[in-house]
């Protein structure tokens, strides 16, 4: 696992391109991406992008939402 400079950890993600023709080929083909992942490897997905953005010791808005 690779660490990024702000910290948090990347997983073993690889970059995937594609080139489309068309809007429409393009939102095809993302669609067919996100459906061909598992639960799990999306919110790995949303989880990594978080902690990119905002750190890992950002609080979790579902306990700010409950005034903890």
């Amino acid at each position: 696992m690779t660490v990024s400079p702000g910290g948090a950890k990347l997983g073993t993600m690889e970059r995937e391109a594609h080139k489309a023709r068309s809007f429409e080929e393009a939102d095809r083909w993302d669609r067919a991406q996100q459906l061909a992942m598992t639960p799990d490897e999306r919110f790995d997905i949303a989880r990594t992008l978080r902690e990119r953005v905002y750190g890992s010791d950002a609080p979790d808005v579902r306990e700010a939402e409950r005034g903890r």
